[in-house]
């Protein structure tokens, strides 16, 4: 039965982009492939040694359940971002075995600036894991981006119009919370919302280092995306709810214009499989535009979830292609230029 729904829902899909409906979802600005890609030998291998490190230093299992190892974690990315200079803000969330937290620094505005502002900026990553998996890939390598960029942006201030750039590694994204009161990231949105906080939009980092270039490597949640997408898994992909389209265009926009790895994005109903996979989700509860920045996980990656996603899976060369993407594509966006 689920099996024929699910085509049934694929035909029901391909009946959209006959009608010119999928167009409006999926039309993005700039080149998915720009060419020719930009490098840069030494900055890339340099950003690869720290991914490198960053993963494997909190690589293993490490949730709800594996507390002490969850902690382990949740000091090595505080212990990083001291050293960077930040100031820590810790946010409690419960769990089933008592308080977890939520990790954030700030980037804050100029002084005195009087620029309207459209809300702050928030980009995240979950740093806990799924049981039974040490979760390299999901999320060690958005953990791993995110504090690169939080060395990236070490002393930098938001652009006018922008209130702040928020930078939080999340906790309890993985089941048994996902989509619950305990979620971390629905926790923080909902406070987000009760302060009267606008959002100009919020980014979560998801699953980010799986790379493939052999046909094939590529799948989709329903029959017709294939024909519209790429069948190599070598794209980062921008994706969100009809809602948040604004946003996941401009991203994508603004990604392509780094030349640094193809992109793919979409805007689709949140009834597509994978579309609220990850911490936008809990933003869009709250009307907030999000986007998930993602290698599209199981569609893609094999080991999701499962023991076998150690870091050494993880393409660390072009994960610091995305990284050094995704820092310019936010500097360009909300930050102020360097003096």
């Amino acid at each position: 039965m689920r099996k024929t729904a699910k085509w049934m829902s694929g035909l029901a899909l391909l009946a959209a982009v006959a009608a010119g409906g999928a167009a409006w979802m999926i039309a993005m600005p700039g080149k998915a492939v720009p060419a020719p890609l930009l490098a840069d030998a030494a900055e890339e291998a340099t950003l690869q040694a720290q991914l490198l490190r960053h993963v494997s230093a909190i690589a293993g299992e490490r949730n709800y359940r594996r507390r002490e190892a969850l902690e382990a974690s949740a000091q090595y990315i505080e212990g990083q971002l001291r050293a960077l200079g930040y100031t820590v803000l810790r946010q409690e969330v419960p769990s089933h075995t008592g308080p977890v937290r939520n990790i954030e620094v700030r980037l804050g505005n100029t002084a005195g600036s009087t620029a309207a502002s459209n809300g702050t900026v928030v980009i995240g990553a979950h740093y806990d894991s799924a049981d039974g998996t040490p979760a390299a890939n999901d999320n060690g390598s958005g953990v791993a981006v995110l504090l690169e960029l939080a060395r990236a942006y070490s002393g930098r201030q938001a652009a006018p119009g922008v209130d702040g750039v928020r930078l939080v590694f999340f906790v309890n994204e993985e089941p048994p919370y996902f989509k619950t009161a305990m979620m971390g990231s629905l926790v923080y949105a909902a406070d987000l919302a009760a302060r009267k906080q606008e959002v100009a939009a919020m980014y979560a980092l998801e699953t980010m280092g799986a790379f493939y270039d052999a046909p094939g490597s590529q799948h989709y949640p329903l029959p017709g995306l294939d024909l519209i997408y790429p069948g190599r898994g070598n794209f980062l992909a921008f994706i969100g709810d009809t809602g948040a389209r604004d946003a996941v265009r401009s991203a994508v926009g603004a990604f392509r214009e780094t030349r640094r790895l193809p992109s793919e994005g979409i805007a689709a109903p949140a009834a597509l499989e994978g579309i609220d996979w990850s911490d936008h989700w809990s933003f869009r509860q709250q009307g907030y535009p999000g986007v998930m920045v993602t290698d599209t996980a199981l569609f893609r990656y094999a080991h999701y979830h499962m023991p076998e996603d150690t870091p050494e899976k993880i393409d660390y060369p072009r994960l610091a292609k995305a990284t050094l993407g995704l820092r310019e594509m936010f500097e360009h966006l909300y930050l102020r230029p360097k003096a």
